[in-house]
């Protein structure tokens, strides 16, 4: 019975949650390692350091997120295409364009303010939440 209770305690840690259940939250975010570029993120997709993409724990698949750098007011829209982070202390990856778009390539690691923006109708690998705003649907 005791296992019974530890698989369900997992099944709902891991569920990815609606968009609109998470409206903002703060935190650290870090940004990919170039050896990830070209794997498989964890929607199938082969992971673009040149893409405005993110990794968050439980947000759905393609939903784009307004991250704000806390320190230097910096804004950036990426959209949500893997799991993760994985480290302590952290709510959000970057990609190297996103994590350069908010200028914080030199600290490894910034304190972030994520808030849900909109579910992306648009899936292509070539993404550009920057360009592609406007094929956003918002959550029902």
């Amino acid at each position: 019975m005791h296992w019974i209770c530890i698989m369900l305690a997992l099944l709902v840690s891991t569920t990815p949650l609606h968009a609109n259940t998470i409206k903002t939250s703060s935190g650290n975010a870090s940004y990919y390692h170039k050896k990830f570029h070209g794997r498989k993120t964890a929607n199938g997709e082969r992971f673009n350091n040149n893409a405005f993409t993110c990794a968050h724990r439980r947000l759905p698949f393609n939903t784009i997120v307004k991250v704000t750098h806390k320190k230097n007011g910096k804004t950036t829209y990426c959209r949500v295409n893997d799991r993760g982070p994985f480290s302590k202390g952290r709510i959000i990856d970057l990609s190297r364009k996103a994590a350069s778009d908010i200028n914080m390539i030199s600290q490894g690691v910034a304190p972030v303010k994520v808030s849900v923006h909109c579910k992306s109708s648009f899936k292509s690998r070539k993404y550009n939440a920057k360009t592609a705003m406007v094929k956003c649907v918002e959550y029902p």
